[in-house]
């Protein structure tokens, strides 16, 4: 993966030592990040660019660099910052359930699967792919994080969604394989971490959340809560999406990545609910609110996500970060 152009001072640092050998150099203090916007374009990206070590990492820096103590103390600053402008901008809410059953209401006037399926043009779902394909070329990595960190049902519960979204043992399958087929029906170039560089910072902090909740053991409340959002919410945006690939002709591959989500995502959704989160409530049942945080953070930045592209479609413009 090619590291992205810097979008400010913090990312600029993160780009800079990674051109240098681990150890080797120092990076702002805390005060660089709680001085910048917790959601801005600057922070978000030297985020990701830390995160990402975690995952496949860059062309040409070594695999050291992701336990650094130097840079992992400076990803803290980062994340101290993200996460508190989460805990005071997510709704408190000590009941999961309520915010779920609240999910499968959806709200009037529609949303971003909604305008694709109705409205939207071939080159803004080539934009929506491009934004996704941040988390879906990575479909199910950051949740298996959690999967030590539970016990008992919930634990094998969670296996059971996750090898689904693995293949469920066939390399073809993997859902990740799927969107990068879905990426090249749509002209897009299907490469791990191809369109970093060109997100919107509203994609960057939905992509970095489910990072921070999976590497730290103390937020897997958080991170059942993010998961419970994403499958509760999966079916009826994909039979959207999917009928807006058909409309707009964008292949066989396109419309099959969402097809498989209506029907997988609606059962994952139950067992998600019933299994995974009520499977670590009654073990942990302190970490209700953690969940709940979860849940309404996902949401959060996902409604600033869903309002970034709309905004941009309906003026006719790009609502990327910098061209595809």
């Amino acid at each position: 993966m090619k590291r992205p152009p810097a979008r400010g001072d913090l990312s600029a640092a993160v780009v800079s030592a990674l051109e240098e050998p681990p150890g080797t150099v120092s990076l702002p203090d805390h005060r660089a990040a709680a001085a910048a916007d917790p959601y801005g374009d600057d922070l978000q990206l030297a985020l990701a660019l830390c995160y990402e070590l975690h995952y496949r990492g860059f062309d040409a820096v070594p695999d050291t660099w992701e336990w650094d103590p130097e840079l992992l103390r400076f990803r803290a600053a980062l994340e101290h910052a993200f996460l508190g402008a989460l805990q005071a901008d997510a709704p408190a809410q000590d009941d999961p359930d309520v915010l779920l059953d609240g999910l499968l209401v959806e709200p009037d006037g529609g949303g971003v699967s909604h305008f694709l399926r109705d409205e939207g043009e071939y080159w803004q779902l080539r934009e929506y792919a491009a934004q996704r394909s941040l988390y879906h070329l990575k479909e199910a990595d950051p949740h298996l994080w959690v999967v030590p960190r539970l016990w008992g049902p919930a634990k094998a519960a969670m296996m059971a969604v996750e090898y689904d979204e693995l293949g469920a043992g066939r390399a073809e399958r993997v859902h990740a394989r799927l969107f990068a087929d879905l990426m090249a029906d749509l002209g897009l170039d299907p490469a791990y971490g191809r369109y970093l560089g060109a997100c919107a910072r509203q994609m960057l902090a939905v992509n970095n959340l489910m990072s921070l909740f999976g590497l730290h053991r103390v937020h897997r409340g958080a991170l059942v809560g993010h998961f419970a959002w994403v499958e509760v919410t999966s079916s009826p945006g994909s039979r959207r999406l999917a009928q807006a690939m058909e409309r707009l002709e964008a292949g066989p591959a396109a419309v099959h990545f969402y097809s498989e989500h209506v029907e997988a995502d609606a059962v994952h959704e139950q067992v998600v609910r019933h299994q995974v989160v009520k499977g670590l409530l009654r073990e942990e049942p302190a970490l209700a609110p953690d969940v709940a945080f979860g849940i309404a953070a996902t949401g959060l930045l996902e409604d600033r996500l869903g309002e970034r592209l709309l905004s941009a479609w309906r003026a006719g413009e790009s609502s990327l970060f910098a061209p595809l």
